[in-house]
């Protein structure tokens, strides 16, 4: 065919009305039916297996979430240079440097701060008094909480993203503490022998910040990370914003050799059964929060099959299953608590 100013031939014309419909075939039979969000909570289901840590984490990004009761939680040092300190509900891991103390998060009030961080600290053989930066994951007044209290008492800074410093202000929540120091993506802070790279991962807040960080168990060391909010955001705009921050993050923790995996809501990753676990271990027994590379991307692999299906449930709840077309695809690159 000519691609001058003259029009195409009748033959051309024939020949290109006969191709239509080939032409067209492998796009219609590309256009697979919509799947429903339950197909996604079966494969996610499938994905977990017997794997005690990732059904937790399909159970806490279920639709029907419901989070343990506050109870006590004695400290413990989970790794060589790791504490975790809080209730049941909600915990705040201290990384114990040679310089001083960084404590992520930081509970839910100054009352918490005073009797569950300060002597949790002192019962792990730290000095709260070395309380040197407290970063909080996100703007939920049950990671920021006692933050103040801690900048008060101790003169530690507080860290937090643009965003969610911005959004506790419009918020207004209690016991917020003074705006201080800013996260920015892919910030590092190293205080003594450790370094800590804090990444954005939106969605559960404007501003989840979830780190990684070096942590040593019986000498050797790992590489940990930390899902800085897990709780599915309620509109389904956000919880797309979500997904695509787990799949950013789960490239970023595939290049630094992550091989540990925790929370700051324990009952969202077993990690409170994990926790009992090795309190009543034996000195050489193997810390479970070790997982490994691939447990730990299977793990992001479980959090965005769920995530997708709680977009589809969105979807199939407002304008319908036909709808599930616009989930994000793998690859592509807004508020509750936990």
């Amino acid at each position: 065919m000519s691609f001058g100013q003259s029009g195409p031939s009748r033959r051309g014309l024939l020949v290109a009305a006969a191709l239509l419909p080939l032409m067209a075939r492998p796009a219609e039979a590309s256009a697979a039916t919509p799947k429903k969000a339950q197909d996604y909570y079966d494969r996610a289901a499938r994905l977990a297996g017997d794997d005690p840590v990732l059904r937790a984490l399909v159970k806490a990004l279920a639709p029907d979430l419901a989070m343990p009761a506050t109870k006590p939680l004695a400290p413990l040092k989970i790794f060589d240079n790791v504490a975790v300190l809080g209730t049941s509900f909600v915990q705040a891991p201290a990384l114990l440097t040679s310089r001083g103390i960084i404590l992520i998060d930081a509970l839910g009030s100054p009352d918490e701060a005073e009797k569950i961080i300060v002597p949790g600290l002192q019962a792990v053989g730290a000095d709260p008094a070395q309380i040197k930066y407290v970063v909080a994951a996100h703007g939920h007044s049950d990671h920021f909480g006692g933050a103040q209290f801690l900048a008060d008492r101790y003169g530690a800074r507080v860290m937090m993203s643009r965003a969610d410093w911005n959004f506790i202000a419009a918020e207004r929540p209690a016991h917020a503490p003074k705006r201080d120091l800013e996260i920015a993506d892919g910030q590092k802070l190293t205080l003594g022998d450790t370094t800590v790279a804090f990444h954005h991962t939106p969605g559960h807040t404007p501003g989840t910040v979830s780190p990684i960080f070096p942590v040593r168990w019986k000498g050797r060391r790992h590489t940990a990370m930390l899902w800085g909010g897990t709780n599915p955001p309620a509109a389904t705009a956000d919880k797309r914003t979500n997904l695509s921050s787990a799949l950013a993050f789960a490239a970023t923790m595939r290049r630094a050799g992550v091989d540990v995996e925790l929370n700051n809501h324990g009952g969202a990753d077993y990690g409170l059964t994990r926790i009992e676990e090795l309190r009543a271990g034996s000195p050489g027994a193997a810390n479970p929060f070790v997982i490994g590379r691939a447990r730990a991307q299977r793990f992001m692999k479980v959090m965005e099959v769920m995530l997708r299906g709680r977009i589809v449930q969105d979807q199939e709840a407002g304008t319908g299953a036909a709808a599930a077309a616009a989930v994000p695809a793998p690859g592509r690159s807004s508020h509750s608590c936990c």
